[in-house]
């Protein structure tokens, strides 16, 4: 599969025609099994996936997003080092109990590379304060 390993390139795609989603798996093989709900133990109807599409109301740079998203969920890679980075499309058929889109029929698009999550890591630092919340 592709590396896209460049921020700039990652947000040109995400920005563009297709829906394009980021999520952490053992790869596709892996997804073909489909989601589960873990803590209620209920298969869902698709796969748990981050939208990297800007949201009409985001006033900032496309790529800040992006860089968010790509940032926010890196750890799900450190705590199963099994775990990769994927892009990919499908149909949203639902909203998982953390209010993520669910997709179906998904379709593999690209892994982001690790230059890419360094780049987002480094971008994300500068541009956002970690840890703050609504509450602040």
């Amino acid at each position: 599969m592709e590396l896209i390993d460049d921020l700039e390139l990652l947000t040109a795609l995400a920005t563009g025609d297709l829906d394009v989603y980021l999520r952490y798996s053992q790869g596709p093989e892996a997804d073909s099994a489909g989601s589960l709900d873990h803590e209620a133990d209920v298969p869902m109807p698709g796969l748990s996936v981050t939208p990297l599409r800007p949201e009409p109301w985001w006033p900032r740079r496309a790529a800040d997003w992006v860089t968010r998203r790509v940032f926010s969920y890196a750890h799900l890679a450190e705590k199963r080092s099994e775990r990769r980075p994927g892009l990919l499309t499908g149909r949203v058929v639902g909203l998982g109990p953390d209010h993520e889109p669910l997709i179906a029929g998904p379709l593999p698009l690209a892994r982001p590379g690790p230059k890419l999550l360094t780049q987002a890591a480094e971008q994300y630092r500068e541009r956002f304060t970690r840890g703050r919340d609504s509450a602040d």
